[in-house]
């Protein structure tokens, strides 16, 4: 028997990850650059030994680490397979049998998929055009027990501020506010703080994005203590391998590779949106690795996607009503996003 919410499940679907011989991968928002290169040395002088035995079943001294840079004890810190994994818990000790799930919309396509596989009835309301909107939106009861805010916000790049938030997790205590800070490191603020001064607020991290480590799968959760502790009760036994918390124990020892990465990302960001406007484009202004916009007529988001894959090019566009006209583009190299604008219409003549 299957049960029938899986059998009518509609699986969440990344990024593609295709077998082409050459490609310019800007679907899935990876990072450009490669993750530091001391991980190299670490895996060099790994001892294989390790292998044959089990890893730390609860991570901790990565999680120690983790608390040390965020200023809170290793107890406020989970660590998961991936922060997919650190979403998929959630649903599970967050969420009661019956309760709902909330989102705003536009937002993260995968958590649908967790509510459906929760078998919860999914609330989603409108993504808040600014602070102002956000800190004043109340929900009707009965709320959600659980809301996912990913923030900065996927696929559209903008950014809630942190009183805002603070004010909306307020209107929806004591439910759970789990804030998805997959690109906050591209954003130059966060909202780490929430997690220790707001009881009901957890933050998700990952090393997939800023880090350059997508290939490891490891993720991150922070919050009130009796909150993330309810987490170690579901999780796999060993749910992360000895290398990678190997590996994201040796990232995290080198973080100005990590921030010199963003630096440039954000340089060729800022760059390349400038010149997308120049050529007609609406660009939304983006506070990730990514670039949410949309052609000047008669271009269509589609008939561009299907453009530059044909040269190679892979980005993503998403088939979903009211946001159909937009492509998502991951910012790559200088190199790669001058590919791109080669493919693209020139300026107007002035």
């Amino acid at each position: 028997m299957i049960r029938s919410s899986v059998a009518a499940l509609k699986p969440y679907v990344p990024g593609e990850q295709p077998k082409l011989k050459r490609i310019v991968k800007l679907n899935a928002n990876e990072n450009a650059y490669p993750p530091s290169p001391k991980i190299a040395e670490a895996l060099a002088s790994f001892d294989l030994n390790r292998l044959r035995l089990y890893p730390d079943s609860e991570s901790r001294h990565l999680r120690n680490l983790l608390a040390r840079r965020y200023g809170c004890k290793s107890e406020n810190v989970f660590v998961g397979n991936g922060s997919d994994e650190v979403l998929r818990l959630a649903t599970d000790v967050f969420v009661r049998n019956a309760a709902h799930i909330g989102i705003f919309d536009p937002t993260y396509s995968l958590y649908p998929v967790l509510a459906d596989i929760r078998e919860a009835p999914l609330d989603v309301f409108p993504l808040p055009p600014d602070d102002a909107a956000l800190a004043a939106c109340t929900l009707p009861d009965p709320k959600p027990d659980l809301f996912f805010l990913v923030n900065p916000n996927a696929p559209t790049g903008t950014i809630f501020g942190l009183e805002a938030i603070r004010a909306f997790a307020r209107s929806l205590a004591p439910s759970i506010l789990l804030i998805d800070e997959t690109y906050t490191l591209f954003a130059g603020t966060d909202c780490m703080r929430l997690a220790f001064e707001e009881p009901n607020v957890l933050i998700s991290r990952t090393f997939s994005k800023a880090w350059s480590l997508a290939g490891l799968r490891v993720g991150i959760l922070v919050g009130p203590e009796p909150l993330v502790d309810c987490l170690f009760k579901v999780k796999d036994s060993y749910n992360v391998d000895a290398l990678a918390q190997m590996i994201a124990e040796t990232a995290l020892s080198d973080p100005k590779w990590m921030e010199e990465n963003c630096r440039k990302i954000l340089a060729t960001r800022e760059r390349f949106s400038a010149e997308l406007v120049q050529r007609g484009w609406k660009v939304t202004p983006s506070h990730t690795n990514f670039i949410w916009c949309v052609p000047p007529p008669p271009l269509t988001a589609r008939a561009v996607l299907e453009k530059l894959r044909n040269f190679g090019i892979l980005v993503r566009h998403f088939s979903q009503p009211k946001i159909d006209r937009f492509l998502r583009i991951t910012v790559g190299t200088d190199a790669q996003m001058d590919e791109i604008l080669s493919h693209l219409p020139p300026p107007p003549e002035t």
